[in-house]
């Protein structure tokens, strides 16, 4: 019995710090790259790059990639944002979902057509209700007769 509950404290702990591990930052978006990238000045007044989560966006040579880096400047350029971090990237960019005045930016990329949800990290399956509503109307890169994922392009 004892062993039992040592090993259920252990995995509550675990389960805690893990929590008590997920950051919230809070600030003013200052940068947009392109379309799943930008530059948020911190209430800290630190400059964090973030990569938005669960998305890929095309990139900037490929079609339909100044477009959607245009969308995420609409959507959070010079506006009050939150980022809840999830990680950071091989680059060292702060990897997380992002709120621009209160609408979530990811989420409005994949709505608009302006990026796939990227299977391979996407942990909110409730993205790919977006990316069907945007196919089946044709928005953004959906409106190409072959639109090619990012990740394909770069690989290309």
């Amino acid at each position: 019995m004892a062993y039992i509950e040592v090993r259920a404290l252990l995995i509550f702990v675990l389960l805690m710090s893990s929590a008590a591990g997920a950051k919230t930052l809070t600030g003013r978006v200052v940068g947009v790259t392109d379309g799943d990238t930008l530059t948020m000045l911190d209430s800290g007044s630190n400059t964090v790059k973030i990569r938005l989560a669960e998305i890929d966006a095309p990139e900037k040579k490929q079609p339909f990639g100044a477009r959607s880096k245009e969308s995420l400047s609409d959507l959070c350029y010079d506006k009050a944002a939150t980022a809840d971090v999830q990680a950071k990237d091989r680059y060292g960019r702060t990897v997380a979902r992002i709120k621009c005045d209160g609408v979530d930016a990811n989420a409005a990329q994949i709505s608009r057509g302006m990026a796939w949800v990227y299977d391979k990290y996407v942990k909110d399956k409730s993205l790919y209700q977006l990316q069907d509503e945007a196919r089946a109307a044709r928005l953004g890169l959906w409106s190409d007769p072959e639109p090619m994922q990012p990740w394909e392009w770069r690989h290309r």
